[in-house]
């Protein structure tokens, strides 16, 4: 019963881990960051492969080759893709989902979709026992999954996604001045030059050249009112289509401060001492801390560093080696602060137990918010001054010259 109890713990711990790796290791963890390097350069070779192969000098002398480095690649991509369903159950929103049903509906995901797309061709293939090559240009979908490890492209997705409507609308718009345009130069020009303007959809070429300003001219209007109509149509073609540049520009923008916002935010409200304040006071924390991932076993401050700043826990675990003891702190917890309000080094080291996700209010700022926000600083004095109780903060010295103090028949009662 307990080696089946430690077997499937260890395999939980592994999911656990390979969830972290695949699906939530956008952060300083090393084995995430090697995955995600390794899968981009996987896909970017797969792509200089398939541009390759169209080289009959290069398909001829390494034709083998190219075909194993394809079959290793889709090998790869299944063990993703497969592993990828495993975890997801890891997900908090999946979490309290029958796995079967939470898998159905992570493999729905448009990201997933593509992940199967990628590999399902060369399967068909295997199973149908027909020659797809004609399916081979969907090996580019390859490519399309570097929107899951680049962060700048999942938001540009966001952004096309969440602009649509607007976009919709200046296609619309460009459209309708395509059209107009084509009809206009084809009132002008149908007479002295039929063959390239005799109709309107012959003049669309003229105006899509135009209105991109491109200029290809292979076709250039030669009557009065055709060059007037010309220059009014590269005015109005530099004004719109500039249109969806600005509005993809600007979502992007916002989009990136959302991100940001969010991920602060989600930091910040891990944090007891945060828990109660209203937006505005929340903001205006927020624009004064800093985040760090500290790694596992990695020394944070040293007893005897100077106070430069306090810290909050959002995520992981930090031991405090204290004169008399050592405590554990974990998310929410805070420290720094009591060095920083007695004007004294710090007289206890702290190591992150695991990997730690720190928010970092600087010294300076530390005494502006205290000066600014009574509410907040009377909650980190009081805070600090229950921590001096329980022994925080002290020197080895200062807790003698305590126990020397206190009454004999107190002393009598601690216990060694």
């Amino acid at each position: 019963m307990t080696d089946t109890g430690s077997s499937l713990s260890r395999v939980a711990r592994l999911k656990r881990r390979l969830y972290v790796i695949l699906e939530a290791g956008k952060t300083q963890d090393l084995p995430s960051q090697i995955f995600d390097w390794f899968m981009v350069t996987l896909i970017l070779a797969n792509v200089a492969a398939f541009t390759a192969e169209t080289v009959p000098s290069i398909a001829e002398a390494w034709g083998p080759q190219l075909a194993l480095f394809n079959v290793i690649s889709i090998v790869v991509f299944t063990v993703e893709y497969a592993l990828r369903l495993w975890v997801c159950t890891e997900h908090p929103p999946l979490r309290h989902i029958n796995g079967w049903l939470a898998r159905g509906r992570f493999a729905l995901h448009p990201v997933m979709l593509i992940d199967l797309f990628v590999i399902l061709p060369f399967y068909l293939n295997i199973l149908i026992g027909v020659d797809l090559r004609v399916l081979r240009i969907v090996r580019l979908l390859r490519f399309m999954k570097l929107v899951r490890f680049s962060p700048a492209l999942t938001t540009l997705s966001n952004v096309v996604y969440a602009e649509r409507r607007a976009l919709v609308g200046a296609l619309i718009i460009m459209f309708g001045l395509l059209v107009f345009a084509a009809s206009a130069i084809h009132l002008a020009e149908r007479v002295v030059q039929p063959e390239v303007f005799g109709t309107i959809p012959d003049a669309m070429w003229w105006a899509i050249a135009t209105l991109t300003t491109v200029g290809y001219g292979d076709v250039v209007p030669v009557t009065a009112w055709g060059r007037i109509i010309g220059a009014i149509v590269m005015i109005f073609g530099l004004a719109m289509f500039a249109l969806p540049i600005g509005i993809i520009a600007t979502g992007f923008s916002q989009e990136t401060h959302r991100r940001q916002f969010v991920v602060n935010w989600g930091l910040i409200s891990r944090v007891r001492l945060f828990s109660d304040l209203d937006a505005a006071e929340l903001a205006e924390v927020m624009s004064l801390l800093r985040t760090q991932i500290v790694p596992a076993d990695s020394i944070i401050m040293r007893q005897g560093d100077e106070a430069d700043a306090m810290y909050f826990i959002s995520l992981g675990r930090v031991e405090v080696a204290l004169a008399d003891r050592t405590v554990v702190l974990s998310e929410g917890d805070h420290f720094g602060e009591i060095a920083l309000l007695r004007h004294v080094r710090h007289v206890a080291t702290m190591r992150a137990l695991s990997q730690v996700h720190l928010l970092i209010l600087e010294a300076d700022d530390f005494r502006a918010l205290l000066k600014h926000h009574p509410r907040l600083g009377e909650r980190i004095r009081v805070a600090a001054e229950e921590k001096l109780k329980a022994g925080f903060g002290k020197t080895s010295g200062e807790l003698l010259e305590e126990e020397l103090r206190r009454p004999q028949s107190e002393s009598a009662n601690v216990p060694e």
